[in-house]
Order: structure tokens, then C-alpha cells, then sequence
């Protein structure tokens, strides 16, 4: 075994020639929030950097996210009206079907995809239909299936629902299916934690349980075989690219993943996670670029194709200055 092993450190130029992982922008997906009722753009308190946007000033931001070099947006929609079925959601007019449909008309290049989930859409904030103070199961998905047709028929590349129902994936490629749109993939919130890493995003999104938490339908933070479990569930029902989120406090699952299955890998690097590395570095205990671009890398290297961040735009600047 070799004894001097910084011998290929010694220089920049030999760093670089042999690093094992490289992050690209190509790697990136940027979340934006399109909201129905905001006037202007809203800043979000808690995530420095990050708005909510209404339709007028969506068409500069995607132009911005394409001179970037970054291929990809995540939309969420705030809609103006919310009731117990989350009627807007699948309204071929609501919010997130006039963005797609904006953004393949000034950015056809993007990849436009939307995130399926009721949350937002609902008075109580929580992932589906609620039967009493339970979530029904299974009258969700007819709903989440809804949603995720409205969107590919407005023109997204790629639904990705979030709402942790089970058999979610497999109720949306039946939909998707039934209404000749099997070309159109679905990327599954496969191993989806209960997390406390979330709480800027439920801000953004105004999307915040009225009541209780949603323990009973995310995944325990302790269970790694049972989140495998979840990933192959998504395999057998027709996923094409399968997503971990948080990303940080659980990249052992990023790992287990990238080992178990030769489908795409995405990591969303949440708001928590976002808003920490913002409020240290605004402090000036933090680097803010080299602990981003750390960060970022430690997606790669754990197995992941693709980083749902907000950070994606100020990345895509900072790897191209290298």
C-alpha cells in the first residue's frame, strides 16, 4: 500500500485530475413557488434568497434558472382557494397548470416538473382527503391522480408525488395511462422522512398541518429498511426516478438506494437544510460557497444523479468560476 498518499494532493491541478466526484449545474433542479394571490414578488423570511413568485414574474426567473446552465425547475403551488378536496389542484386553470404551460412557452428547453401533493390545496394542511382526523387512503390517490394528469396534460415532462400515500405511484401511472400520457415518467418521493428539517418550506408553501404532524404517513426517521422497503414498492408500480428527503441527515439511505436499484437517484436538499447553511454564513460562521458546493458534492458521492436545492442557481455560478 502506497505510504505517502498526499503525493496526488500536492497540487491544485493534481486534485483536480484526480477527484472521484464532480457536481455539475446539469445536476440540478431548482424548486420555485408560484403563488395565485401574490401581487409581487413575496421574499420568504426563512429562506434568504428564495420567493414566492406570481405568474407575471415567473417568465425572468425561469429565463434566469436557463442562463445558468441549470436544466430543470420543481414548481409548488400556492393556489388562491383552498377546500377539504383540494378541488384546485386538479383545475386544468390553477396555478401550477398556467405556470407549466408558461414555462413551456418561454423556456421549452426547461424540464418542467411538478411536485403532487394536496397540502397546500387543503384548509387543514395535510397530504390527502381526511376522514375524520385520519387521512382516507385511497379516496387520496383518485385525487393525487387527478393532479398528476392536469399537470402532464399542461405540459410537465415529469409529475413527483409527495404525499406518501401508499400505492400513490402506481394510482398515478394508471391515470397518466388511461389518458395517453404513458410517455410522461414519474419521479416518486420514495423515501420521505418525517423531518423537522422542513419548517422554512412549510412557510414557502403555506402548507403547514392545522393539526397533529404527518408521522403516520412519512417515514419514521430511525427505519432504514423500511424506507427500502418503500423504494422497492415504487419500482413495482411504475417509478422512473426515485427521490430521498431530506438529504443531509440521511445520506446512508441516498447510498442504500444507489446500491439496490440502476434507476435515477434524486436527493432534495431541503429548506432546513438551506436555511441553516443562509443563517451561518449571514453570520459569518460559515464559508457560504465551499459549504454549499461540500454539501452539494456529498449528494454526489453518496450515489445521487440529481439535487432538487435552492441553492441551485448561486452553484451553477460558483462551479463555473472554477
Amino acid at each position: 500500500m502506497p505510504d505517502r498518499l498526499r503525493r496526488l494532493r500536492k497540487t491544485p491541478q493534481l486534485r483536480s485530475l484526480f477527484r472521484e466526484t464532480e457536481v455539475s449545474a446539469s445536476d440540478f433542479i431548482y424548486p420555485i413557488f408560484v403563488s395565485e394571490t401574490a401581487t409581487g414578488i413575496e421574499p420568504i423570511e426563512s429562506m434568504p434568497g428564495q420567493s414566492r413568485l406570481p405568474l407575471s414574474m415567473l417568465a425572468n426567473k425561469l429565463c434566469e434558472v436557463e442562463s445558468a446552465g441549470v436544466p430543470a425547475v420543481l414548481f409548488f403551488g400556492l393556489p388562491a382557494h383552498k377546500d377539504d378536496r383540494a378541488s384546485a389542484s386538479a383545475d386544468s386553470n390553477g396555478i401550477v397548470q398556467q405556470a407549466i404551460r408558461l414555462a413551456k412557452k418561454t423556456c421549452p428547453d426547461l424540464v418542467v416538473m411538478t411536485d403532487v401533493c394536496v397540502c397546500a390545496y387543503t384548509p387543514h394542511g395535510h397530504c390527502g382527503v381526511l376522514k375524520g382526523d385520519q387521512i382516507d387512503n385511497d379516496q387520496s390517490l383518485e385525487l393525487l391522480a387527478a393532479m398528476a394528469v392536469s399537470h402532464a396534460q399542461a405540459g410537465a415532462d415529469v409529475v413527483a408525488p409527495s404525499s406518501m400515500m401508499d400505492r400513490q405511484v402506481g394510482a398515478i401511472r394508471e391515470g397518466l395511462d388511461a389518458n395517453g400520457l404513458q410517455t410522461t415518467p414519474i419521479m416518486a418521493y420514495s423515501a420521505k422522512f418525517a423531518s423537522a428539517f422542513y419548517g422554512p418550506f412549510r412557510e414557502a408553501a403555506d402548507s403547514s398541518p392545522s393539526f397533529g404532524d404527518r408521522s403516520s404517513y412519512q417515514h419514521e426517521p430511525g427505519n432504514a429498511r423500511h424506507s427500502r422497503l418503500e423504494l422497492f414498492a415504487d419500482i413495482d408500480e411504475g417509478a422512473d426516478i426515485l427521490m430521498v428527503k431530506p438529504g443531509l441527515p440521511y445520506l446512508d439511505i441516498v447510498q442504500m438506494a444507489r446500491a439496490e436499484t440502476d434507476l435515477p437517484i434524486a436527493v432534495y436538499n431541503v429548506s432546513g437544510e438551506y436555511a441553516m447553511v443562509k443563517a451561518a454564513a449571514e453570520r459569518g460562521w460559515l464559508d457560504e460557497r465551499r459549504t454549499v458546493l461540500e454539501i452539494l458534492t456529498s449528494f454526489r458521492r453518496a450515489g445521487a444523479d440529481l439535487i432538487i436545492t435552492y441553492h441551485a442557481l448561486e452553484a451553477a455560478i460558483w462551479l463555473n468560476d472554477n
